[in-house]
């Protein structure tokens, strides 16, 4: 197997993620396809990434109830970059919320940051010695 394609975040409104995603954190919108009945195909992808979100709607209640939650609070997305220091002041000047100050690991660099609905993502530049 090569690579994990997509995997899907469950969001309140297509528009308002694709506005997140590609408007604050800088992510392509790779797809967006209507499927009928007011659904659509909706994949946003890092810029030069290969794994993207399938921005997926919630449409029962316990869907609309997992929300910013789908991983029980914890971080469960990271998002590596080769400039901290670039990506972090960009998502600041944006508007992105960051739960700590960046800090520096044996491993790199990494601040918390949420996502529109609260979900926990690492920003993470890693060390030369780690690759």
């Amino acid at each position: 197997m090569a690579h994990i394609a997509a995997f899907s975040l469950l969001v309140r409104d297509y528009d308002e993620a694709i506005a997140f995603y590609v408007g604050k954190l800088g992510f392509e919108l790779s797809e967006d396809a209507d499927r009928g009945g007011g659904k659509r195909w909706v994949r946003v992808t890092p810029r030069g990434g290969q794994t993207s979100l399938l921005l997926a709607r919630a449409v029962t209640d316990a869907q609309r109830a997992a929300i910013g939650n789908q991983s029980g609070g914890r971080v469960w997305l990271f998002l590596e970059t080769e400039d901290f220091d670039r990506d972090h002041a960009a998502f600041v000047a944006a508007g992105v919320h960051f739960r700590e100050t960046p800090r520096r690991e044996d491993y790199g660099v990494v601040a918390v940051f949420e996502d529109l609905y609260g979900n926990a993502w690492d920003l993470i530049q890693h060390s030369d010695k780690d690759h």
